[in-house]
Parts: C-alpha cells; sequence; structure tokens
C-alpha cells in the first residue's frame, strides 16, 4: 500500500499482547481498563518475513517479503506481500521500484492492510462490493492536501472492487464504477490544480477503463429491470424468450470483457501510475505561481468555492429539463453526480449542527435528483439497445421485433412519470438553501 500510516512496532516476550507498549501511541486513550478485561484473539496472522535493502548513492529503500496465512477459528487465507519503504531518498524512487516488481512478477497494488484482510475474513467479506467510505479531511487541510486525501479513498474503492468484479459480482462491476466517476469528479472539481500533462494521461487510462467496465452495467440493470420482469409476466409471448437469451448472453459477454480488462497488465499499471501520480505527481510540485497559491488556499474557504460554482452550473442547465434532448440531459446527470460527490467530498468540514440539518436535507433531494436523471438516462439507453438488437440486425425475424416493440414500449410508458418525477425533485432542489454559505 502506498500511502503513509503511523505505524508502532515493539517485540514482545509472550504469547499474548503487552499493552503496556502502548503507551505513547495512538491506541493509549482507548485501552481503559474495560476494555483491556475485554480483549480477544479474532484472527491470527502467520508469516516468514524476509527483509531486503535496496541502497545507492540517492535512495535506501527497505523491501519486505511476508508470506504465511492469515487464520480464524473457521476460515483461513494464504498471504503473500511485498511491501517497499522509503527510508531516504525521493518518492519517485520507491515507485521506480515498485514498478519494476509489478512487470517482473505480476505483482498487484494492494490497499488493504493484514488487520483488514483479517476483519474481512471473520465476516465472511473477504470478496464482496466495496461501497465509498466516508472522507476525513483535516480543517485544516490546504486545497492540494484534500485533493490527495480524496484521491486515495477513490483509489482504495476501485481497488477494493476488483475481486467482486472478478467473483462476477454485479455490485463489484458498479462500485468500482463509481470509484472511478469519483475520483474522475475530484480531478474535474480541483481542475485548477491539475492542468499537467500527465494528469491528463492519468485522465484518459481512466477513460478507457470507465469504457470497459460500462456495458456490463448497463446491461445488468437492462436485463434486472426491464428484461426479467417481461420475461416472468410474458414468457409465452412471441420473441420475449429469444430477445431475453440474447440480452443474457451480451451481459455474460460484457461482464468477461471487464474482467479480462481488469486483471490486465494494463489496469495493474494504471493503479499504480495513479498510486505514483496521487503522492509524487507534477501537480504536487507546480512551478506556475498562480497554481501554487490554489493549492495553498485552505480547503474550508475552497471548498465552499468550488460547491458555489457547481451549484450554479447545475441549477442553470434543470432550468431548461423539460426541453433538453437525452444527450443533454446525461449531461445534467454529470452535473448533478460532481455536485453530489462534491458535497460528499467536503461534508466533514461543515460541523455546525445546523449546517449539517441543512447538508443533509440538501444531499436527499440531490440524491433524489440523480435518481430521476438516472431513470431517465436508462430509459433511453434501454430504448437503442434493445431497438439494436430486435431490429438492428441480418438474424432478425418478425417474433423479435415484436418482442422488441413490447420492450420499448413499456420503457416509453415510462418516460413522462420519470420526467415528472425528477422535476418535482428538481424543484424542490432548488428551494433548498445552500448549506456551505
Amino acid at each position: 500500500m502506498p500511502f503513509e500510516r503511523d505505524e508502532w512496532e515493539a517485540e514482545v516476550t509472550g504469547d499474548g499482547p503487552d499493552l503496556s507498549q502502548a503507551a505513547g501511541t495512538a491506541l493509549e486513550p482507548v485501552l481503559d481498563e474495560k476494555v483491556r478485561r475485554k480483549l480477544r484473539p479474532l484472527f491470527e496472522t502467520r508469516v516468514q518475513r524476509t527483509v531486503y535493502s535496496i541502497a545507492d548513492d540517492t535512495r535506501v529503500i527497505s523491501l519486505t517479503i511476508d508470506k504465511g496465512k492469515i487464520s480464524t477459528a473457521s476460515r483461513s487465507a494464504p498471504l503473500c506481500e511485498i511491501e517497499i519503504e522509503l527510508k531516504q531518498g525521493e518518492m519517485e524512487h520507491l515507485f521506480d521500484v515498485a514498478r519494476k516488481l509489478t512487470r517482473a512478477l505480476e505483482a498487484r497494488l494492494a490497499v488493504r492492510s493484514k488487520s483488514e484482510r483479517g476483519y474481512e475474513l471473520i465476516n465472511g467479506e473477504q470478496d464482496v462490493s466495496v461501497k465509498a467510505t466516508p472522507i476525513k479531511i483535516p480543517t485544516k487541510a490546504t486545497s492540494r492536501e484534500a485533493f490527495k486525501i480524496i484521491g486515495r479513498a477513490c483509489l482504495k474503492q476501485i481497488i477494493g472492487n476488483e475481486h467482486a468484479l472478478n467473483k462476477s459480482d454485479p455490485e463489484g462491476v458498479h462500485e468500482m464504477r463509481v470509484g472511478l466517476r469519483r475520483l474522475r469528479a475530484a480531478m474535474s472539481l480541483f481542475s485548477d490544480l491539475l492542468g499537467d500533462p500527465q494528469t491528463a494521461a492519468v485522465n484518459e487510462e481512466l477513460k478507457w477503463l470507465t469504457k470497459q467496465l460500462g456495458p456490463a452495467r448497463e446491461l445488468e440493470v437492462l436485463v434486472k429491470r426491464v428484461i426479467a420482469p417481461i420475461k416472468s409476466e410474458r414468457a409465452h409471448w412471441r420473441g420475449v424468450a429469444s430477445l431475453s437469451q440474447e440480452f443474457s448472453e451480451r451481459r455474460k459477454a460484457a461482464v468477461g470483457h471487464a474482467q479480462r480488462a481488469v486483471r490486465s497488465a494494463r489496469f495493474s499499471a494504471l493503479t499504480l501510475e495513479i498510486a505514483r501520480w496521487l503522492e509524487a505527481g507534477h501537480w504536487t510540485t507546480p512551478q506556475d505561481d498562480l497554481v501554487r497559491d490554489r493549492g495553498d488556499l485552505p480547503i474550508t474557504f475552497a471548498a465552499a468555492e468550488k460547491l458555489s460554482s457547481r451549484w450554479r452550473k447545475m441549477r442553470k442547465k434543470g432550468r431548461m429539463l423539460a426541453e433538453l434532448e437525452p444527450a443533454d440531459r446525461h449531461k445534467l446527470r454529470i452535473q448533478a453526480k460532481k455536485l453530489r460527490y462534491a458535497v460528499e467530498f467536503f461534508s466533514c468540514l461543515f460541523k455546525n449542527k445546523r449546517l449539517v440539518k441543512r447538508r443533509n436535507q440538501f444531499l436527499r433531494q440531490l440524491e433524489r435528483l440523480q435518481e430521476g436523471l438516472g431513470d431517465l438516462n436508462d430509459i433511453a439507453v434501454h430504448e437503442d439497445r434493445i431497438a439494436a438488437v430486435s431490429v438492428g440486425r441480418r438474424q432478425s425475424s418478425p417474433s423479435r421485433a415484436f418482442a422488441g416493440g413490447l420492450l420499448t414500449g413499456r420503457e416509453d410508458a415510462r418516460m413522462a412519470t420519470a420526467m415528472a418525477t425528477t422535476t418535482a425533485a428538481l424543484a424542490k432542489l432548488a428551494k433548498s438553501k445552500p448549506f456551505w454559505r
């Protein structure tokens, strides 16, 4: 895991923990007598550790190989990790070593600590999807520091869903896409700090990965929300079974495509490059005075400015909702997502009780709008996909065309209700008081 964390290590003489060694650490305040009495072992990590030193005139790096297993009372999981720690030198030196290791060993960047893996093993959650975790930005952080914290959290969500996606869990695909969208939204939000070619190259690779996952998620939603109900209700109607089979096969193929992308060397290289870019990218040491000054701004000031900017853009676009074409509604949907992610990123900065209440109300209305816009977008996407499969191919038949028309008609019939719901959500949101002012 390339991100810094505090560690306190001490040798103990017995099999149990020596809690006196916690003195002076972050653990000391929580270790009262009641907690000490209740402490019980939950899992055990047994590893054979080998440590190497990589040193020359410019760097000293510790390379630690841990091989063994994590065990609970009823489960166990193998463990094979390489941890590289910079003792002396530039952060770039650390990533040079990491890059060579991933190429030589097909190693993957990991973001879970041994303790996190142990608790997952206890709960049977080794391969479950991972949702976004709350962002914790110190109130004294600069804008540059805040973006780094947000970026790390997004990368953790992306990598954290690799196992679930490879197990064909639809939520794994969805949550990895959410992590990608959140990271790209953060890059857009902090674009005044990120105008360098290296950032542009990272963004292009993020677009590539997003594109690889898109069809799997879209077809999952289509099959679950449109195909499955009609198959259950009208399985005997002409063409329904054939069309259902077609979409199921397409969904399976799309999932396989997404899995190949995530298992590829390109994905491995991308995740490592994101980590390198977040920790030691060109944007972290800008040469331009204006960009440097923007990055030094307190995030408490910059957050309010960024939220206001997003809010103005979305309100302006939203006034024309009824007249927008599907492509423009999709743009409005993206703006709503960016605003929602910005609210979630900066929520921890607004702790006043009155502001928290307004923030929660604002976020609820924004979520309702996003759901409505998502429903409208799904209808447009579903109609296009259904038409392409039912009538846009050589093997098309009258029965398939009939089934396609039935599905399209049902989706089209939802349009008026979805539009009314979205319009109402937008009106309520427009009346909400921004909590950041």
